[in-house]
């Protein structure tokens, strides 16, 4: 049994959900809402969105929040999704970077962690000498939940399908007896990545160190315009003269105000945006404590 919502519920959640991640309700999302919700709120023992919104907000931990997120928000995602993307980045990107064999990368809405492991693997399998280059990619995500999941590496053996076999071989370990039809990530590809916890929604990111390219794919298309604004123009300052910007197939910045030139054809299958001046005031110089100005993980 669903639960009812007044307006005043419904706007009490939806403005929460809108200042702490960015992402826009409409106002004819109230039956997503209950849709989604009224399971939680019956596991809780809680009679109504009201006390569930008390619940989340008197959470200081996050952790009901997080909860919330993830199942208001869709966290589908593929190895290889839009693979168009990862073509580029081999065939054009990495090219470009090989005399000084450095590349950082952003995946900056990881979830469960296809992406940013599909870019380790993309890295490796597009250059002759892997051991030679210096990679280094942060995976960020705003739901703990998920980035627990892509830390873990360990997956369903049909989630790799999109994985050419021999690809897979190089890259994942095959699970026996207990594990038997789940695949885990091998050391050489989660030792390039860094998982941490971060809200798109936040002023400053701690990165120190100007990127390559930063991937945000389907993700905008949960805000709205002047969100969208905001948050490319903070991609602007984190990325390189010349970097790169990956948007989802069905997202634009046509209609946004950005410093960014368009790449690829409107109608192409990938949407890449590349920074089109070097005068924008951007991060600092690399510091010492990281490839992204981040602690390294032990």
């Amino acid at each position: 049994m669903d639960y009812p919502i007044s307006k005043t519920e419904y706007d009490h959640i939806r403005t929460l959900l809108y200042d702490e991640s960015g992402i826009s309700l409409g106002d004819n999302k109230q039956s997503l809402v209950v849709s989604r919700l009224s399971k939680r709120l019956r596991d809780l023992s809680l009679d109504s969105f009201e006390a569930y919104y008390e619940f989340v907000t008197g959470d200081t931990s996050g952790a009901e929040f997080t909860r919330m997120l993830d199942l208001l928000s869709t966290n589908k995602t593929d190895f290889f999704r839009e693979p168009k993307h990862f073509e580029f980045l081999r065939d054009e990107i990495l090219p470009s970077l090989e005399r000084e064999k450095r590349i950082r990368i952003w995946s900056s809405a990881c979830s469960t962690g296809e992406e940013p492991y599909t870019i380790a693997i993309t890295l490796r399998e597009g250059v002759k000498n892997p051991a030679q280059w210096d990679f280094g990619i942060l995976a960020s995500d705003i739901s703990t939940r998920v980035l627990a999941h892509a830390s873990a590496g360990l997956y369903a053996q049909e989630r790799i399908s999109t994985v050419p076999t021999d690809v897979a071989q190089r890259h994942f370990l095959k699970g026996k007896g207990n594990n038997a039809g789940l695949v885990k990530v091998k050391p050489h590809l989660s030792d390039m990545i860094k998982f941490r916890h971060l809200n798109l929604m936040s002023e400053k990111f701690p990165i120190k160190s100007p990127l390559d390219l930063i991937f945000c794919r389907n993700v905008m298309i949960y805000f709205d315009r002047p969100t969208q604004e905001r948050l490319v123009g903070k991609f602007f300052r984190y990325l390189k003269p010349g970097g790169y910007l990956f948007i989802g197939h069905s997202e634009s910045l046509q209609w946004l105000k950005h410093d960014f030139s368009t790449i690829a054809p409107t109608m192409s299958p990938m949407r890449i945006c590349a920074v089109a001046s070097a005068q924008a005031t951007r991060v600092d110089q690399p510091s010492k404590i990281g490839p992204f100005g981040l602690p390294m993980i032990g």
